[in-house]
């Protein structure tokens, strides 16, 4: 799976109770409920040499948008790329959040595969950055990778006891090749541009690419 996030030791399980997987885990999957209601539907996904991901459905709301969430990632922090070891207490936490219109629960398994490429890949997952799965995110999907938009929007920061960061829920937003690739040479913000200018509904499943010329 291509990306574009940098490098990173493996991290390791916490010694605080507090930070411990469990809790964590509880305290992310409370504030997703608090936000957006119980679950819909979730699924468990274990790669080989990984712990378990799950992906929580929310929805169909009143709009009609299903609201998919990691929920796994968040249990160990990421790790600075330049660092001899990994803080097994500081570093960036994140779970994903991608949403659709009408749903497509086809992307569960595209989305835990993003949410273990921390441990499988050692990446740091920000904003900015992009995940490519080299295959589209659900059958027929026009999209094969999404870009991490940033946090705070649609889901609240989750502190944690210190001296951990809080919790942050990276929306996702996919993108079609064509983007993905003039994401790649002129950034983000630039792509980001296109699709306001363009009045892209980026939840829209079959939407087709912006005009990138």
């Amino acid at each position: 799976m291509a990306h574009d996030f940098p490098l990173f030791g493996d991290p390791h399980g916490s010694s605080s109770p507090e930070l411990s997987r469990e809790a964590v885990l509880a305290a992310v999957e409370a504030r997703l409920i608090a936000t957006f209601g119980e679950p819909s539907g979730r699924a468990a996904v274990t790669f080989l040499g990984t712990d378990r991901i799950e992906v929580l459905r929310f929805g169909p709301d009143a709009e009609g948008l299903v609201r998919y969430a990691t929920l796994g990632m968040a249990a160990a922090p990421m790790a600075d790329p330049t660092a001899a070891v990994a803080d097994q207490l500081r570093g960036p936490r994140v779970e994903l959040v991608l949403t659709v219109r009408g749903g497509r629960d086809g992307v569960l398994r595209s989305l835990a595969t993003f949410a273990a490429t921390p441990q499988v890949e050692g990446l740091v997952v920000a904003p900015g950055g992009s995940l490519d799965l080299g295959a589209p995110l659900w059958d027929g999907a026009p999209f094969t990778s999404v870009l991490a938009a940033e946090p705070g929007g649609l889901v609240e920061d989750l502190g944690l006891a210190e001296p951990a960061e809080p919790v942050r829920f990276l929306p996702l937003l996919p993108m079609t090749p064509n983007e993905a690739g003039w994401k790649r040479v002129h950034g983000a913000a630039a792509l980001q541009e296109r699709w306001l200018d363009q009045g892209t509904d980026l939840r829209d499943p079959e939407r087709r690419g912006v005009r990138l010329d």
